[in-house]
């Protein structure tokens, strides 16, 4: 290879651009196995964000299967997931547009099931499933009101549309999975109230399931507030499996004989947050033993539990991150992705371990010589504590930096807070490495995947900690000399934006800072945001109004004065989760302190961007901006954000 040319950190030319990332990119999520036909989600950047329902059949012949006028996504708990179902070739889903649910067969045209409701999209419904007979769907309704907080209910809904949804579980403030048994004759659930979050401690239930969609015999059988249980489901003899953190770690539990019985004891979580729902983690055989997928930094695997628990074997895979686990027959499917491919949904027969790639959510290829794989590091943080980070060095096979020069480093906090971020391939991330940007993703204390302990640690440290865990790795890295540490900035979207506005406003250690749609004020979660996070807030900072100081000291809009980083801000008009209301609080702030800063609003945009000219227009702004901070300029041509009090 030829010697490389040598060029200012940030400024490296690359092939990972903008339009490179967004174009014939897609979300892939929920496989789901229907005889011979495998079904899947994609959310295309391309068409405006839509969620569109894919068939592949026996034959390997590709359809979508819902007309482009409509969207298949729902908006339960505003994060949806779960938004469809399919029994023998007829698909139900839930619509974007009105949130009501539709049927629709091979050839046919998607008409609704339920009624036009009072509110507008007043009536939500998530977390399909279908009795073994294609009568009903049992599934969580969200039904909002104009005067109070919404009902969360399951209910059955006749398959036909013949009658009105029927309730057969309500009282609770929350409901989640329920799942009806392989002969019909059973149902099991899951429910939790204010102020516990899913990951916090839910109950399981189970009752007898009738004919006429009604319910007998129900019963608490496992859970409480402080044990979260996690996708119910029932194996092909009948016998209900979940996932329970009971040991301290997401395990694998049945529940036979009366009682909960733990079939796989490791330490490593076989869960996650229940941000959405329909999320998956196993599966089950025909032969009653399960399938539980094992994702630890770099590597990944399938482990085999017998039918009467323990391990009988491991399935390696290429994949460290392994989600929306599923199986048709004795074939399982999954979307699988590691440091070098993005997502994608995987056949594997587990007898051979074979696999075959069904699903690319990506049809870029991008030279390897770009791609930075990542180290997973462990580094020292406050009160004596241990944190982890995935670390990114630049890399760029055309290009390296000016000898003497450290590169700068991008700190990436991810949202939740109860998230984590994995080693899989992002071309985001790569977007700013293949620049000459070093980035640290950070799971700090709070995250998952490192068992409940380290889950629970960001209780009532929400603001701190995560701040903390942050500017820690941003240290290790300086002190192992592989950064520059007066040109480090700070990103994050959601509550990862809410570590970044505190970082930039309680500590004087980044140059400047990237919020998506981040939090300035805590207050806003007590009256302006939606049911589900309502009540986040008790574990992650301290009820109110008993610990109104704290909300007080954490929220960035009551100590303005200390603004002395530059800021770029982006804001989805139509975020229900946090307001525009949040981003202009800061932008006032800013303006106020004659901060250098720019506002970037998109119309149009919830929580999360889904359209692919503001995926691009938001990285190229953010690019320009930091050029603008760290004293680089972008090989890029990129339009200029309106940046307001430029120096000089």
């Amino acid at each position: 290879m030829s010697q490389k040319t040598t060029a200012p950190f940030g400024s490296w030319k690359s092939p990972v651009t903008p339009n490179l990332i967004t174009a014939g990119s897609v979300r892939l999520s929920e496989p789901w196995v229907d005889g011979d036909d495998l079904y899947w989600l994609e959310g295309r950047a391309s068409e405006g964000g839509r969620y569109v329902i894919v068939r592949r059949s026996a034959d390997g012949s590709v359809v979508d299967v819902i007309p482009k006028n409509f969207n298949a996504r729902n908006a339960v708990h505003e994060y949806g997931g779960g938004a469809y179902a399919v029994h023998d070739g007829t698909v139900y889903f839930a619509n974007w547009d009105d949130q009501r649910l539709y049927r629709t067969t091979p050839g046919g045209q998607p008409e609704p099931i339920t009624s036009e409701p009072v509110i507008a999209r007043g009536d939500r419904y998530s977390d399909l499933d279908i009795t073994p007979d294609g009568r009903q769907i049992v599934c969580v309704r969200e039904r909002h009101h104009e005067d109070r907080e919404a009902d969360n209910e399951i209910v059955v809904v006749a398959t036909d549309g013949s009658s009105e949804p029927q309730v057969i579980a309500t009282g609770r403030d929350f409901y989640s999975s329920p799942r009806i048994s392989p002969d019909g004759a059973a149902i099991s659930w899951t429910s939790w109230d204010h102020p516990n979050m899913p990951w916090d401690g839910t109950e399981l239930w189970s009752a007898t399931y009738n004919p006429d969609g009604s319910i007998a015999f129900e019963s608490q059988i496992a859970g409480g507030k402080d044990e979260s249980i996690y996708q119910p489901s029932w194996s092909p003899n009948g016998l209900l499996h979940f996932v329970s953190d009971r040991t301290g770690w997401w395990n694998l539990h049945s529940w036979r004989n009366g009682a909960a019985e733990n079939l796989l004891s490791e330490e490593f979580d076989a869960g996650g947050p229940s941000w959405a729902f329909r999320f998956s983690t196993y599966c089950q055989r025909e032969d009653g033993s399960s399938l539980v997928r094992k994702s630890e930094g770099a590597s990944g695997a399938l482990v085999k539990v017998g039918p009467d628990g323990g391990r009988t074997g491991v399935i390696e895979v290429p994949y460290s991150d392994i989600s929306y686990v599923t199986s048709g027959g004795d074939i399982v499917y999954f979307i699988g992705a590691s440091p070098t491919r993005e997502p994608e949904i995987v056949r594997l027969d587990p007898q051979n371990g074979a696999i075959e790639v069904i699903k690319k959510s990506s049809t870029v290829e991008v030279d390897p010589g770009y791609i930075s794989v990542p180290e997973a590091i462990s580094f020292p943080t406050t009160e004596s504590a241990i944190a982890h980070a995935y670390y990114y060095a630049p890399k760029n096979e055309e290009l390296t930096g000016d000898p003497g020069e450290l590169p700068p480093l991008m700190v990436i906090c991810h949202g939740g807070p109860t998230s984590s971020t994995s080693a899989s391939l992002s071309l985001m991330t790569q977007y700013w490495t293949s620049r000459g940007i070093a980035v640290v993703d950070v799971n700090y204390r709070g995250s998952t995947g490192y068992g409940r302990v380290y889950r629970n640690a960001l209780r009532e440290k929400w603001g701190l900690y995560d701040t903390h865990d942050c500017i820690a790795a941003a240290d290790y890295l300086a002190k192992r000399n592989l950064v520059d540490r007066k040109r480090t900035v700070i990103r994050g979207g959601s509550a990862g934006g809410y570590t970044t506005i505190n970082a930039l406003t309680f500590h004087n250690v980044f140059a400047a800072g990237a919020a998506y749609y981040g939090i300035a004020d805590l207050n806003v979660f007590l009256g302006d945001t939606h049911k589900f996070e309502s009540r986040y807030l008790d574990s992650m900072i301290g009820p109110y109004p008993q610990e109104k100081q704290r909300y007080h000291d954490r929220s960035a809009i009551n100590f303005t004065d200390q603004l002395s980083a530059p800021m770029i801000i982006f804001q989805g008009l139509e975020d229900k989760i946090v307001p525009p209301s949040q981003a202009e609080i800061m932008v006032k702030a800013l303006e106020q302190n004659g901060i250098m800063h720019a506002y970037v609003p998109f119309e149009g945009e919830q929580h999360g961007f889904r359209k692919s000219e503001n995926i691009e227009r938001a990285l190229e702004a953010e690019l320009y901006f930091y050029g603008k901070s760290l004293g680089y300029t972008p090989a890029d041509d990129i339009q200029p954000p309106d940046i307001k009090n430029l120096p000089g």
